[in-house]
């Protein structure tokens, strides 16, 4: 009797659907279908060599899968890397795109595309999706800044062999939501039912989808403990930990900030081989000054360190150029400001990597050396914007130089502009991207 019921259900239901997308809110500032189209930028803005990529954002519709596998077999590329920045949608469909993604073994990375044709506008109105959807490639800016891949678009990611979400850019999950669409006046318990049934069978797919992608089962552990209502932003240790983003070290773009006082920035997540969490520090330049140019350097301090560290920072084509010095401690922060004079600023500019040692005093004379490279790709490009904002700079009231740059005052959605670094566990606002 329960099955007659069940199949006189189904077919007085419309087709239902799995759904796992971001608020109202959050969604009023992508397109309400998944837009795929080619972009290019500058010199090595996606990577050393790399300055054309595939742009995938916007909400995953129904039909979305079905548009990404005719796009992707126009593109014969298979090195070209995906950048995705969606607030989720459609379940079903983002399994499909992944296996896709799969089938190609595509390189996916966390990342906002920003059409310089539609600087003006919000990169989602009419005129914008137009240009985007038609033929061929846009000039475009690419950015990991306030990127987000959450919900459904999660999904999508874990396709790709190769998966980056930078330090500066989100990937949030949450559990799915089923929609019903009656056609009719079913029996509410046999409603009922048929809905305790689908959920379970989406709770076992996506654990066969998220085991099939290698990824660890305790990712699908963590979706099922937050409700459909809330988001859980993914922290660097468990991005490492579930076999996401299984790098070492993580890095931003160098990012320029314009305003009365301008500044060039990246932030980098470091692992140390003997711990499992992960350090988040931040570099910053500043314009020239009577030949001096601000450095400053930012990061949280390892919890298991003992003494007063010292950080070293070269440039690798001549290490004979170098700054830094003993960081002063700000709770649980440490900063090093200083200068370096312009031969130092040609020579990083010069180089592929800025070599970073860190060195902690341990008892009986011994010392804990960390040592990692910082990419410089990218870097003499946004020096250049740096310049031109620093001459604009001079015209506007401009901010004194502060002797205690990072304050214990509230993280603001601007790294390090006033308050210590984010707490990247916790749940989004409406105004920063989840």
């Amino acid at each position: 009797m329960l099955a007659r019921i069940l199949l006189l259900l189904a077919l007085l239901l419309l087709p239902g659907t799995l759904r796992a997308e971001a608020t109202p809110a959050e969604k009023a500032r992508f397109a309400s279908r998944l837009t795929i189209y080619l972009a290019k930028g500058p010199a090595d803005v996606c990577g050393p060599g790399c300055d054309r990529w595939i742009a995938i954002e916007g909400e995953i519709d129904r039909e979305a899968a079905l548009r990404v596998r005719r796009f992707l077999a126009t593109v014969k590329d298979l090195q070209r890397p995906i950048y995705l920045h969606s607030p989720g949608g459609n379940v079903e469909q983002s399994y499909a795109i992944a296996r896709l993604l799969r089938s190609r073994k595509a390189i996916a990375r966390v990342g906002r595309t920003i059409a310089t044709a539609c600087a003006a506008g919000t990169q989602a109105d009419a005129a914008c999706l137009k240009l985007k959807n038609a033929s061929g490639e846009i000039e475009a800016e690419l950015t990991t800044y306030r990127a987000m891949c959450n919900s459904a678009c999660g999904y999508v990611l874990l396709g790709a062999t190769s998966r980056e979400v930078a330090p500066d850019a989100t990937m949030a999950v949450h559990n799915s939501r089923l929609v019903l669409a009656f056609a009719g006046r079913p029996d509410p318990a046999a409603v009922a039912e048929y809905r305790r049934r689908r959920l379970l069978a989406a709770d076992r797919d996506r654990a066969a989808f998220i085991a099939a992608m290698g990824i660890s089962r305790e990712l699908d552990s963590l979706i099922r403990t937050v409700k459909f209502e809330s988001l859980h932003v993914l922290t660097r240790s468990e991005l490492y930990g579930f076999g996401i983003d299984t790098r070492p070290l993580a890095e931003t773009m160098w990012r320029l900030e314009k305003g009365a006082r301008p500044f060039i920035s990246k932030m980098a997540a470091v692992k140390k081989e003997s711990a499992a969490s992960f350090r988040t520090m931040e570099w910053r330049l500043y314009c020239e000054s009577k030949n001096r140019v601000p450095l400053l350097f930012m990061g949280e301090i390892d919890a298991a360190g003992t003494g007063q560290r010292t950080i070293q920072m070269a440039a690798s084509a001549d290490l004979s150029k170098h700054a830094g010095g003993p960081p002063v401690r700000f709770g649980k922060y440490e900063v090093w400001n200083g200068a370096v004079d312009p031969d130092m600023v040609k020579a990083v500019l010069a180089s592929h990597s800025l070599q970073v040692r860190e060195t902690t005093p341990e008892p009986e004379g011994k010392a804990d050396v960390t040592r990692f490279n910082i990419d410089l790709t990218g870097l003499p490009s946004v020096w250049t914007q740096l310049g031109t904002s620093c001459t604009s700079a001079t015209t506007a009231p401009a901010k004194a130089w502060p002797a205690n740059p990072l304050q214990p005052t509230t993280w603001t959605d601007t790294p390090w502009t006033a308050g210590p670094l984010p707490n990247a566990s916790a749940a989004p606002s409406a105004a920063a991207a989840p």
